[in-house]
C-alpha cells in the first residue's frame, strides 16, 4: 500500500510538471523548406540543406526536423558529380550526404502540405515523421527559400503562398498552443514582405531582403555551371559554423550578420512581437538541441543495462 501510493503521487507530480514545463521552453523543431525546383535553382536547395546541417550538428534530431525539398538536385543528369550537393566552389562540403531525412519531396511540397503541417491538419495516417508533432513548449524554427515578390513565395513555379495566409496559419498554431516561440527566416527576394502580415505572439523574424529588393545569390562553381548558394544564407551558415552547443552566442548577434556591403540587399528584422531580450537569447534557442546529444557510431553493450 505504502508502495503505491508513493507511486501514484510522484505520477501525479509529474503530470503536474508536465503542465509547468510546457507553459516554458522544452523542445526545439524545425521546419525547413525549399520552395523551388529545377537546375538553376541549385542554389535554394544547397541554401536549405546547409541549414539542416547546421541544425542537426547543434543536436535537433531529425525526429523533430521537417525538410522539404524537390530533391531533383543530387541525381539531375546535369550535375556532373552524382549525388552530391555542394554549397561551396571548393566542393569540400557535400551537403547532401549520407544521412540527409527528406520528409516530403517532389510534388510534395505544395502549399497545401505545408500550411496543413503547420497547423496540425494532416490527414490522420499520414507517417509521423510527416509531422510537426509540437506543443506549447516547442521553439520552432522556420526557414524558407526560393524565389518570391511582394507579399507571395512561390511553390516550385505553380502556386503561390501569401503573406497573409502564412500570418493566419501561424495565428492557427498559435490559437492550437503548438508553439512558444517561432524564429522565422527567409532567403527570397522582398522576404520581407512575407513577415508584414504577423499579428501572432512570440515570432522573431528575420529576410534577406525587404520590400523592392532582390535577394542575391553568391558565387558560381565553374564545374558545376551554376549559383550554388544565395548571400544571405551564405553569411549566415558562415556565423552558425562558429557556434557550438553551449555557446552563449545570442540571437542580437545573429541578426547582425550579411550587413548591406555583403549581401548588397538590405536585411530585414521584426522584433515586435517578440518579447524577450535578445541579447539573453541564446542562438541555440533556435537552432541547437534543449538537450545536450551525442552521437556516436560506437558498438554499446546494453545486455547488461538494468530495466
Amino acid at each position: 500500500m505504502k508502495s503505491y501510493f508513493l507511486l501514484s503521487f510522484l505520477t501525479c507530480a509529474n503530470f503536474l510538471n508536465i503542465h509547468v514545463c510546457l507553459a516554458n521552453h522544452s523542445n526545439n523543431w524545425a521546419v525547413l523548406v525549399d520552395t523551388s525546383r529545377f537546375w538553376f535553382n541549385y542554389r535554394h536547395v544547397a541554401n536549405v540543406l546547409s541549414i539542416y546541417r547546421s541544425v542537426k550538428r547543434l543536436g535537433i534530431p531529425d525526429s523533430q526536423i521537417i525538410l522539404m525539398v524537390a530533391d531533383d538536385m543530387a541525381c539531375n543528369p546535369r550535375n556532373p558529380s552524382p549525388a552530391t550537393v555542394f554549397n561551396n566552389a571548393d566542393q569540400q562540403l557535400n551537403v547532401y550526404g549520407d544521412d540527409v531525412e527528406v520528409d516530403f519531396r517532389g510534388y510534395e511540397v505544395t502549399v497545401e502540405n505545408f500550411v496543413r503541417l503547420l497547423t496540425g491538419r494532416l490527414p490522420p495516417d499520414t507517417p509521423r515523421s510527416k509531422q510537426l508533432l509540437t506543443d506549447e513548449g516547442s521553439n520552432i524554427l522556420i526557414y524558407l527559400t526560393g524565389h518570391g515578390g511582394d507579399g507571395f513565395l512561390k511553390f516550385q513555379d505553380s502556386e503561390e503562398v501569401t503573406s497573409q495566409e502564412l500570418a493566419d496559419a501561424l495565428e492557427q498554431m498559435w490559437q492550437k498552443r503548438r508553439y512558444h516561440e517561432i524564429f522565422f527566416m527567409i532567403d527570397t527576394c522582398q522576404a520581407s514582405s512575407m513577415y508584414e502580415k504577423f499579428y501572432s505572439p512570440n515570432i522573431l523574424a528575420m529576410a534577406s531582403s525587404l520590400v523592392g529588393e532582390d535577394s542575391l545569390s553568391h558565387h558560381v562553381d565553374p564545374a558545376i555551371g551554376v549559383y550554388i548558394i544565395d548571400r544571405y544564407t551564405f553569411y549566415a551558415l558562415k556565423f552558425l559554423e562558429n557556434v557550438k552547443l553551449k555557446s552563449r552566442i545570442s540571437m542580437k548577434s545573429f541578426l547582425g550578420v550579411c550587413p548591406k556591403q555583403d549581401c548588397i540587399s538590405t536585411v530585414g528584422v521584426r522584433i515586435d512581437l517578440f518579447h524577450r531580450d535578445l541579447a539573453k537569447v541564446p542562438i541555440t534557442d533556435f537552432f541547437g538541441s534543449v538537450r545536450p546529444v551525442e552521437l556516436t557510431f560506437d558498438f554499446l553493450d546494453i545486455s547488461n543495462t538494468p530495466l
